[in-house]
Parts: structure tokens; sequence; C-alpha cells
């Protein structure tokens, strides 16, 4: 193996067997190679044993920090503060975020590599699945930098022809990414230029199935903006050559196309169009898919699809089958997928208060709380907040009281 698979394989193995989000690099896999790391963290030995088949850490070279003898002087022993500006000068008299600032550009290779393209990718693998599990707010400057580093390799690294197409997909695959964190922290400025980074490199690929992933988060972007016109069109421009994308693509597609036409109380069309995504989901092979696609499961299709009809449902139309909807999507939910869990869990319970049982709504509204509680979404916030004006009528039961006060402590936080 490569040192980039060895650690996609790491990273694979601590999400898959301990629920966490691992960042290991090639960069680190040398330094372990070379002994520049010699005790790794306990996920990434763990890891390492099983996928190199090591019955011991010792097995692969590993060795723990050997500890002071008793009665050594250590820094412990000694005021750390003045130990510190004994040798660093001034240096912590300064602003902490003085001492950050960075004093030299980041290097760029002269000529692409495969293992950059793969890194690439990685990269926004990671930053996907934790904008899915926590929400993007606490990670954007991060993946910014990652997105500034790879576009510096779009412009100033000599790209072979043959890895042309690939490192302009892998780009626009992390600028979508780096585009919907922004989006679900109301950047709304930021993504709208990061979603047209990434639809020029789906372009610069002929990358038909990224061009549709990054129009349809577009056109989601428009409709929630209060832009249902815009958000068609672009929805509209996304299924030019349908024939070219995956059926997962096309009912993405067409429960975006069912939001916005949900938006401008076209009832009957509404229902017609969430008829035309079932249709194509149907046909859903995931293993056919990309793996930005991946996460368009039966969950994710409830959800979108529930979402879709919440609007005319409100009117007391298809209440019940939007409900159903998104009743699978929050039962349908891994728990990477939180966020989403949240936002379908708060509309049920909204559309739950509006149209049927209070204190059923108060016990779904009260999980959605605590899902919405794990990210940092302003999406979701919002959703809160739309769930806590709906309950004003019927805020005179406990149970719809109780969940009033965990909606403020949630927004609040």
């Amino acid at each position: 193996m490569s040192r980039q698979e060895l650690a996609d394989l790491v990273n694979a193995w601590v999400h898959e067997r301990l629920g966490r989000v691992a960042c290991l690099t090639a960069n680190y896999i040398g330094k372990l190679e070379r002994g520049l790391v010699s005790w790794p963290n306990a996920d990434y030995r763990a890891a390492l044993r099983d996928v190199l088949g090591a019955c011991a850490d010792r097995d692969l070279g590993f060795r723990r920090p050997r500890r002071h003898a008793p009665g050594a002087i250590t820094v412990a022993d000694v005021d750390r503060k003045d130990f510190l500006r004994a040798a660093l000068g001034t240096a912590l008299s300064v602003p902490l975020a003085d001492l950050l600032a960075s004093t030299e550009p980041p290097t760029v290779p002269a000529v692409v590599t495969p293992a950059d393209v793969q890194e690439i990718r990685t990269i926004a693998g990671l930053f996907t699945t934790w904008d899915h599990t926590y929400g993007g707010s606490l990670v954007r400057e991060a993946v910014n930098a990652q997105l500034r580093q790879a576009v510096a390799l779009l412009d100033k690294a000599r790209c072979p022809a043959r890895l042309h197409d690939d490192l302009h997909a892998a780009v626009g695959v992390l600028g979508h990414a780096a585009g919907f964190m922004a989006f679900d922290a109301y950047a709304h400025n930021d993504a709208r230029r990061m979603f047209r980074l990434a639809l020029a490199c789906a372009e610069e690929a002929d990358d038909w199935h990224l061009r549709a992933k990054v129009l349809s988060s577009m056109a989601r972007q428009a409709i929630w903006c209060g832009d249902p016109d815009t958000g068609m069109t672009l929805v509209e421009l996304a299924l030019v050559r349908s024939d070219r994308l995956t059926p997962a693509e096309r009912a993405m597609l067409l429960s975006a196309r069912a939001r916005a036409l949900a938006k401008l109380g076209r009832f009957q069309v509404t229902v017609n169009t969430v008829g035309l995504a079932d249709e194509e989901f149907a046909r859903v092979r995931p293993e056919e898919e990309a793996p930005w696609m991946r996460y368009y499961d039966a969950a994710q299709h409830s959800g979108d699809t529930g979402h879709a009809l919440f609007d005319i449902a409100l009117q007391e139309r298809c209440s019940d089958e939007a409900s159903r909807r998104l009743t699978a999507a929050v039962h349908g939910h891994s728990p990477v997928y939180v966020r989403s869990r949240a936002i379908s869990g708060i509309k049920l319970a909204t559309l739950t208060m509006a149209t049927g049982d209070p204190d059923e709504a108060a016990t779904i509204g009260g999980h959605a709380v605590r899902d919405a509680g794990t990210v940092r979404s302003r999406r979701a916030a919002d959703d809160l907040r739309e769930l806590y004006r709906m309950t004003a009528s019927h805020q005179r039961r406990d149970s719809v009281a109780e969940l009033r006060g965990h909606i403020k402590e949630a927004v609040r936080a």
C-alpha cells in the first residue's frame, strides 16, 4: 500500500469501529515510518494493528515515551510561565492570534501527482463527514485553508494531462464541501463563491455527476434564502441531459424541484414531482453512485421529499404523507447524519404541533432538540425557532412548556 492508502484505511477503521472522525494523512504515516513519531494515539495504534495484522504495538515499532526517573527535575517543577518567558522572550505578551499569523505561504509541489489528488479527495470526505455530524461552523476556517491550498495546485503546479480531470474534480468536491458548510453557517456569499468554484471545476473536468450535485446544493441554498424561482432554474439546468445522471442524482434533483414548487404554492405539481422522485429512487444501486452520493439513502430521500411536502402539509394537504416520510427519515438516519435527523425531527414536531396531538409533538420535539444540541447549524437553529412559534397556542400544556424551555436553551447555546 501507499502511505495514503494506509492512511485512508486507518481513517475508515476508526470511523466504522469507533464512530469517530480521524484525520490521518500520508505525511503522518511517513513520520511513523521514519520514527519521528514513536507513540501515536490509541485510536491510530488499534487501527494500525488491525489493518496491518500486528499482534502488539511493539510489532509495529511503537515505543511508549520514557518516563523521567524519580527525583529528576522537569519543567513541571518550576514556574512554567517564568520558564517560558525566559526561553521565548516577550512571545507570551503578544495576543495569541498573532502567534498563529502565517509568515510563509504554503508550499505547492512543482508537479501534481496522483497522491495529491487522492489527498484532496480524502480531506473533502473527512470534512463532509464532519459537516453531517457536527455542522460546519466549527471547522470552516480549516476547510477554507485546505481549499486555498487545493486551488494553488490548479494555479501554480504543473498538472500532467492524465490527471487534469481528476484534479479539477477533486478540487470541485472539496469546494462543494466548503460551500455547504458556509451555507449551513449562513455565510451565504461565501457559499455562493465556493459553489461557483466547484461548478467551474466540474465543468472543466466534464464531470456531469459533480455538476449535478453542485447545482442541487446551489438550488437548495436559493430556495432556503426565499428565492424558489432561482432554485427551479438551477434544478432545470442540472437536469439537462439527465440521461447522463444516475437514479440517485435524478431523485435528488427532483426532490429539490418539489421543494421549490411547494414554496411557489403549486400543490398538485409538487405531489406529482415527489412521485417522479420516488420512481427514480426505486432504481438506485448504491454501488453505482459516486462517493459524494452515498449519503442519498432511503432516510435522506424520505427527508428531502418530506420537506418538500411540509409546506403544503401546513395547509392541511398531504399532512399524513409528509409526516410518514419525515418519521422514516428520523428513524432511518444513522448517528453520522445527526444534523439531518435533527432537522427532519424538528419539521416533524412542527407539523404534528400544527395538525396533530401537541403532547406527541412535544415528545418528538424533545428528541429533535437533543439532536440539534450536538451540532452547530444555523439552519437547525432557525427551524427550532419556527417550532417554538408553533407551540405558542399550546404553551399552557406542561409537555409543551417544557419543550419551549429546551428550545430556548438550545438556541441560546
